[in-house]
């Protein structure tokens, strides 16, 4: 399910206005988190922006492997999503476990991604050592992605076909998700 993605397309899969997962790992050690604020920031070479408060146990892993992963997750795993964003690393070290993540590796990565997503993307940090420390702001450049190709087709979203636990997840606050919605084409203007 896992097809990779070509590089210069790879803006394409943070578009979506979705969800946002964050892991990172180093030395063994993984954690996954939810992050609101999550976005493209330019097209070829794919870059992202992730803001990551120091308090997380994420940050601490990114700031030490110099990588972190984005992910897109979907309806099909809104428990696990709302496990991973609102427990702590800090608080419980089984937390990957006890949240019932289940993880796929890249051998060219030490990094975790999480099943059940509609697309992964692996960022090598840009340092930015003044954005990281005033305003939490980490810089990504792509260095690989993967999306799920019941979803994402010929560089492009396509849910029409796909069932609804496939559809990508949308967070409002206290629980509350929405996933995306129907297709709409409205023709360009001449």
């Amino acid at each position: 399910m896992m097809k990779p993605i070509d590089l210069d397309r790879a803006y394409r899969l943070l578009n979506i206005g979705a969800t946002t997962l964050v892991s990172a790992a180093h030395e063994g050690d993984a954690d996954i988190m939810a992050a609101a604020w999550a976005t493209a920031l330019d097209l070829t070479p794919c870059k992202a922006t992730v803001v990551i408060d120091k308090s997380h146990y994420t940050r601490k892993l990114i700031e030490k492997s110099g990588f972190f992963a984005l992910m897109i997750p979907t309806a099909a795993i809104a428990p696990i999503v709302m496990n991973l964003g609102t427990v702590s690393k800090n608080d419980n070290p089984r937390k990957l476990e006890e949240c019932g993540t289940r993880l796929v590796t890249l051998p060219e990565y030490d990094m975790p991604l999480l099943e059940g997503c509609a697309a992964w993307i692996v960022f090598r940090v840009v340092p930015e050592l003044h954005n990281q420390e005033a305003y939490d702001l980490f810089i990504g450049e792509a260095v690989a992605a993967f999306a799920d190709d019941r979803v994402f087709v010929n560089g492009r979203w396509n849910f029409e076909e796909a069932p609804d636990d496939l559809r990508t997840l949308h967070y409002v606050a206290g629980g509350h998700f929405y996933t995306i919605g129907d297709a709409l084409e409205v023709p360009a203007s001449a």
